[in-house]
């Protein structure tokens, strides 16, 4: 961000001020950091309940006749998996398999799409879904001035949406949503999260979110909510194993080298970039997204080198110390994609070399979500 650039703001920034949140720009936008501590909330959100702002993040509709046939064009995964009332994570190829972006895509009723794409990303990703758009019936459009988003994370998440909204709760497990009337606004929740425990989105007009927000603390204090920050966000996915967009995925990443083949669903029919990843699937790929745990104390950070029988393989794309494993984590790109969990390595961390294993993400899921339906 150059100093002529403004910094945006969500419909919240006074509340977070209200809450003594240490504001940080993020991508241009003014968000609180933390509150209490990066600890402190981060142990919230796994033993009871956090809520977080992320209405920076880009919200798009795709409508019209032909609105399944375009997103089948442009995503990876299967939209036409995703019955009404469904979510689906996929991401937006580009020819060579690169990824544009990673999103969420809800089915909210015929000819009737919702999309939450990253905010780094959301203008290049609106004019790349419009240039693809061409030649379909399909309308989009970009509402992401129009609404704020809180997300509810945490075990006891469900308890305390179901006091006001127990349509929320009652949905048949994660990757689902609604419309339904929040604080007597037309909004949006969906079930998907990004922390590895429960949860749910508020995605509601702007001018409702801080009411909101005010509301899920008042029903939330009996059950120990807490705001969170970027700071315990960024631990809490990372101990899950969510790729962050723009360091773990990237238009010169694949979805098969992030070791997120699963959103690549070649059967489905055509879409853009079919014949790359379809080559890279027989032929295998040359570098692989692996997770890494230190076998020692440390705290890894992105960047640092990973070593596999003695010379480089790659770095880390993120790492940090997980505070529910009490131990270093990092996920990066190695070109050793023949490793198996359990394979040793050592990590650089400022100069020492540290031991290391490979692990099969997640490194952390909780007890609900591996109970869960998807």
């Amino acid at each position: 961000m150059t100093s002529a650039t403004t910094a945006r703001r969500t419909p919240l920034y006074e509340t977070h001020k209200k809450y003594g949140g240490r504001i940080v720009d993020f991508h241009g936008w003014e968000l609180p950091v933390q509150y209490e501590g990066i600890l402190k909330e981060h142990q919230t959100v796994r033993s009871a309940v956090g809520l977080f702002d992320v209405s920076h993040m880009g919200q798009i509709w795709c409508r019209g006749p032909q609105a399944l046939e375009f997103l089948q064009k442009t995503n990876t995964n299967d939209i036409a998996r995703i019955g009404l009332g469904q979510a689906i994570y996929s991401h937006l190829p580009n020819e060579n398999g690169g990824i544009v972006d990673d999103l969420i895509i809800s089915n909210l009723g015929k000819d009737k799409y919702f999309l939450v794409v990253n905010a780094a990303t959301l203008e290049n990703d609106f004019a790349w879904l419009a240039k693809q758009a061409k030649g379909f019936q399909v309308e989009l459009k970009n509402v992401s001035d129009d609404y704020g988003m809180i997300a509810v994370q945490g075990p006891k998440a469900l308890e305390l949406v179901s006091k006001e909204w127990p349509a929320v709760a009652a949905l048949p497990g994660r990757f689902t949503a609604l419309e339904l009337d929040v604080l007597g606004a037309p909004g949006i929740v969906t079930r998907t999260g990004y922390t590895g425990e429960e949860g749910c989105e508020f995605i509601v007009p702007a001018a409702i979110t801080a009411p909101l927000w005010e509301r899920l603390m008042s029903l939330g204090a009996p059950l120990g909510v807490k705001p969170a920050g970027l700071g315990c966000r960024d631990t809490l996915r990372l101990e899950a194993g969510y790729l962050l967009y723009g360091s773990d995925v990237d238009m010169e990443h694949s979805s098969y080298e992030a070791s997120y083949g699963w959103v690549v669903k070649l059967d489905k029919g055509d879409f853009i970039g079919k014949a790359h990843f379809a080559r890279q699937k027989a032929e295998g790929v040359k570098r692989k997204l692996f997770g890494v745990k230190l076998l020692e104390r440390g705290v890894p950070r992105a960047g640092d080198a990973v070593f596999a029988d003695g010379r480089k393989a790659g770095a880390f794309t993120s790492a940090t110390f997980a505070p529910t494993l009490n131990v270093g984590i990092g996920m990066g790109y190695l070109d050793r994609p023949d490793l198996k969990p359990g394979a040793k390595v050592s990590v650089e961390i400022r100069g020492r070399q540290v031991p290391a294993e490979v692990m099969r993400m997640p490194f952390y899921i909780s007890k609900e979500l591996k109970n869960a339906k998807a």
